[in-house]
């Protein structure tokens, strides 16, 4: 592809292996995006009347969905990225009355799609959370998925006397319920081996040590091609929510909820004040655990107030940017340079180019720190 830059698929039913000469030959271009809860990519390539992709593997189910998985590895100076291991639930044919314009699209999700297809019913009576979790996910490890789960900080288990909670839906919205009701994130990781993923259900902290600095305006430093920075004003509210007072349970107190999570702590040293006012409800319904924790996730899902987008060269930055993880911004000024998280990143690939454009966020101008990691 470029120097320093080495393209594997992986693509066949059940265990992918290596894509054939004729495929690669044939792949033109390569969409892959990363993104907060769940990641997706397309892959793009030109066919002729007499492609055998078309005449034989297309019709021989070799690019069927769900039924075929495709693993993507991008090799960056001589370290391997593992960027997709999903599967495929779409696929388009585009002709074309111009020679050498016809395309064949497959477009497909991560593993985690594996988990959204049977809706299952399923009691747990008296398990806790934890333990629905990973008897969920230990039905995937045949996927090659290895479950990281962190226990709730306020525990709920109900006894089954009284009642006990029900899956009705499929197995990957109710992971995300639950991690929603704890402040909790659930989504799979790719890698770090090929045919491997993470799955990870927990609080959503970004992994500490940050990524190279993305430099902007520094002459030959540089290395993103454009950078934009927003401050919305309107991003952050305080959450008021109304319990009942335990004595008399008939007198409301309105408890306010500050927009804070100590998992995420604002990488700004001038936090952006809210200026929103909201009233949560049915708070007084609930038993005083369910409460608790309810208010812990409002805690924990907290809104930031400065967006970041941009895109840049992976040869000229040395390395794909990862999402979910933190990262450097040098060039930008005293009030926006310093750290951040990156929410998404889109990798785009074709022959000779590999680019990604990304979005990153924090909460406050003005760094916190006095270096960040060149």
């Amino acid at each position: 592809m470029l120097k320093g830059v080495h393209l594997t698929l992986l693509i066949g039913p059940a265990v992918p292996v290596p894509a054939p000469s004729v495929v690669m030959q044939a792949l033109r271009s390569i969409q892959v995006t990363s993104g907060k809860d769940r990641s997706g990519f397309q892959v793009t390539f030109a066919v002729g009347k007499d492609s055998p992709l078309l005449k034989t593997m297309l019709p021989a189910g070799y690019f069927d969905p769900i039924s075929t998985r495709v693993c993507i590895i991008a090799t960056v100076n001589g370290f391997p990225h593992v960027l997709m291991d999903g599967l495929v639930t779409q696929q388009e044919l585009a002709p074309s009355n111009e020679p050498g314009m016809s395309t064949l699209t497959i477009t497909g999700e991560d593993l985690s799609l594996a988990m959204d297809i049977v809706e299952m019913v399923m009691p747990y009576p008296a398990v806790p959370v934890i333990g629905r979790i990973y008897l969920i996910l230990a039905k995937y490890a045949f996927l090659g998925i290895a479950p990281i789960a962190i226990p709730p900080l306020i525990p709920t288990v109900e006894m089954p006397t009284t009642g006990f909670e029900s899956q009705t839906t499929t197995d990957r919205a109710y992971l995300q319920s639950l991690a929603r009701r704890a402040g909790y994130v659930f989504y799979l990781e790719p890698g770090p081996a090929p045919l491997t993923s993470i799955a990870y259900w927990g609080p959503d902290i970004r992994i500490p040590v940050p990524q190279p600095a993305l430099n902007i305006n520094m002459d030959a430093h540089t290395n993103v091609e454009s950078l934009s920075f927003s401050l919305d004003g309107l991003a952050k509210k305080w959450t008021v929510v109304t319990i009942l007072d335990p004595i008399t349970k008939k007198i409301p107190i309105p408890v306010p909820v500050p927009n804070i999570s100590v998992f995420k702590p604002p990488m700004g040293a001038r936090p952006t004040p809210p200026a929103r006012v909201v009233f949560a409800k049915e708070f007084s319904k609930l038993t005083p655990d369910k409460a608790a924790e309810k208010v812990l996730g409002l805690l924990m899902n907290n809104s930031d107030a400065i967006s970041v987008s941009g895109s840049l060269d992976v040869v000229r930055y040395g390395r794909p940017l990862r999402s979910r993880m933190m990262v450097g911004v040098r060039g930008a000024g005293l009030a926006y340079d310093g750290l951040y998280y990156v929410n998404s990143v889109t990798h785009s690939i074709k022959r000779g180019e590999y680019k990604q454009s990304f979005t990153l966020s924090r909460d406050g101008l003005i760094s916190n720190t006095p270096k960040v990691v060149p």
